[in-house]
């Protein structure tokens, strides 16, 4: 089988796995099958899913693929989430008759994406010329400056006017963003199949971005700079399109957690959202997009899950992460999946052969 093909079939899988879950969901939902519903509290975990499916695999794009280590993530979510807050309630203070949800909500993304996009370029021009610790570090210091900053900023609509204060709350109009409190008075637009179709985006765009020239180029950087740039690869350049799409991505998600709730703090952001984030992509697998998805769903099911567990849920799922951590990581389970794709792959064979 050719690499493309093989590929192809890989990325063609993953996205069967995600469309028949949003299907069953969507009939879960619907309640149109006898005995076959979703919960009350798993219903309303379905937009924060979708949301930390998309961090995951736009993290991985940088950790996995770039093979830096980023401890900001939350920081361009929350740019995100407060950027698309005030893009969706201006557009209704403005256009109050002639705004639909679904033009808010698409407002509200690409807001969110702009806005973090633009940070990820001033905040990756001097990051990405760090290696190793030294970037984890300033990422980690860039998450918590942005969560501050949130702390002090104001903002407010008066018709189709939108005023900014800086530690100052006497601003005309009705306020979006009110500092400490965070945005208040959020209209919950935020909806499962806005959050299915960014997930679809998000696959579109970091598999398509990882199969093309540049993802081999930012692959090659990964494993061997020196040798990368000895063969004429602008390294910088490549981590630098690899880092911005990620925060692109995850402020995409952040707008969309942003207009999932009524009020958002920026306290919702810190930095154990960032690790919370890489323990999905750890779990998932470095560098594996499907395993991304699967473990950012199972993960944030998971709590929910031991609820019934009270005082012990947190403790059992710390249990359940290091158990995964320890059986994926076992030199065993490795050497018996390593048997087992030989026999697959000489079981293909034979079949071709006849």
């Amino acid at each position: 089988m050719k690499k493309s093909t093989k590929i192809l079939l890989n990325n063609a899988v993953t996205y069967g796995i995600v469309i028949i879950a949003f299907l069953l969901c969507e009939l879960a939902i619907s309640g149109t099958v006898s005995g076959f519903k979703i919960s009350r509290s798993l219903k309303g975990q379905l937009v924060p899913i979708c949301v930390y499916v998309v961090m995951a695999v736009s993290l991985n794009l940088v950790v996995g693929f770039s093979g830096e280590l980023s401890l900001g993530h939350a920081g361009f979510m929350s740019i995100g989430a407060f950027s698309g807050i005030i893009a969706s309630q201006w557009i209704g203070s403005a256009f109050p008759d002639a705004a639909p949800d679904a033009v808010r909500i698409i407002a509200a993304l690409i807001t969110g994406g702009v806005i973090a996009g633009i940070a990820g370029i001033l905040i990756g021009i001097p990051v990405l010329r760090l290696r190793g610790d030294y970037l984890a570090i300033v990422t980690l210091a860039f998450g918590e400056i942005i969560r501050n900053l949130l702390n002090c900023v104001y903002f407010s609509a008066d018709g189709a006017a939108l005023h900014f204060g800086f530690n100052n709350p006497n601003l005309p109009g009705k306020l979006i963003v009110n500092g400490p409190m965070g945005a208040t008075g959020v209209n919950r637009l935020a909806t499962f199949e806005a959050g299915f179709v960014l997930v679809l985006f998000t696959l579109f765009v970091v598999m398509n971005l990882v199969g093309s020239r540049s993802g081999r180029a930012i692959m090659a950087a990964r494993d061997n700079r020196i040798a990368a740039e000895a063969m004429g690869i602008n390294v910088t350049k490549y981590k630098m399109i690899a880092f911005v799409t990620s925060a692109a991505l995850a402020g995409m998600a952040g707008a969309l957690y942003g207009l999932n709730f009524a009020t958002t703090q920026a306290a919702k952001f810190k930095f154990d959202t960032s690790i919370l984030v890489l323990v999905f992509v750890v779990l998932g697998g470095i560098g594996s997009i499907r395993g991304s998805v699967i473990a950012a769903t199972l993960l944030t099911i998971l709590p929910e899950v031991l609820r019934g567990f009270g005082d012990y849920r947190m403790l059992v799922y710390a249990i359940v992460l290091i158990v995964v951590m320890i059986t994926t990581n076992s030199p065993l389970l490795l050497s018996l999946l390593n048997r087992v794709r030989p026999q697959k792959a000489g079981i293909a064979k034979e079949g071709s052969d006849a």
